[in-house]
């Protein structure tokens, strides 16, 4: 049982591996076979097709981003809780981009997934509006409250879509790690006309720490 165990975990590493480097399309179960030295029996063993893999991992992806974003207890870590958020989407944005580089491609080919997508994202959601009326009762931004699930939805656009957008200004690029960082800026810049003058300071201060790992230049 260990070495199944060994082998899938092995087969899902090496795929998402060879899909953020090639693109899930170039790769098949041959590919991703051949890379691990195992015969495409062996894969199959453990995995039907390509599409049972990719569920696999988005199953993974999806447990780690339930496990790790979490709604702030207290109005007073709203602000933490904005960041944890921006670094766990985006960490796992950068861990399978693949995913969010072709996401309405390969949605589209599999419906049970985009069924799992649409119901991952529905949670990941709430958690958004929590932290934004979080945010609005600390005093952090301000909005009106019926405003919030709309703001929610345009900062998931921003994050779901910020691999894809990428791609299309670079088709062939490889897309690096500060890259991913620099769509966490592109999410901030829509807080600041929402962000209270006293607020200000610590949304600018998130900036600096973001742009640094972005490989932008610090601001004055």
């Amino acid at each position: 049982m260990d070495k199944k165990l060994r082998t899938k975990d092995k087969i899902l590493q090496a795929s998402i591996e060879l899909f953020n480097q090639q693109g899930e399309r170039q790769v098949t179960t041959n590919h991703i076979a051949a890379h691990l030295g195992i015969s495409p029996g062996n894969l199959y063993y453990h995995f039907r097709n390509k599409e049972d893999i990719v569920r696999h991992i988005f199953k993974e992806y999806a447990k780690l981003l339930d496990n790790r974003i979490q709604p702030p207890s207290r109005a007073s870590e709203a602000l933490d809780a904005l960041a944890q958020y921006l670094d766990v989407v985006f960490e796992l944005m950068w861990r399978f981009h693949f995913f969010y580089a072709n996401l309405p491609d390969i949605l589209a080919r599999d419906e049970a997934l985009q069924q799992d997508y649409l119901l991952v994202q529905k949670g990941v959601l709430n958690k958004v509006i929590s932290v934004l009326q979080a945010l609005k009762q600390a005093e952090v931004i301000a909005i009106d409250e019926q405003d919030i699930p709309t703001f929610a939805h345009t900062i998931k656009l921003v994050v779901t879509f910020w691999i894809s957008y990428l791609k299309t200004q670079a088709p062939h690029a490889a897309i690096d790690q500060q890259q991913a960082y620099q769509g966490v800026l592109k999410v901030l810049l829509l807080f600041k006309p929402y962000a209270t003058h006293q607020a200000m300071p610590r949304i600018q201060k998130l900036q600096q720490h973001y742009q640094h790992l972005a490989g932008q230049l610090m601001l004055n």
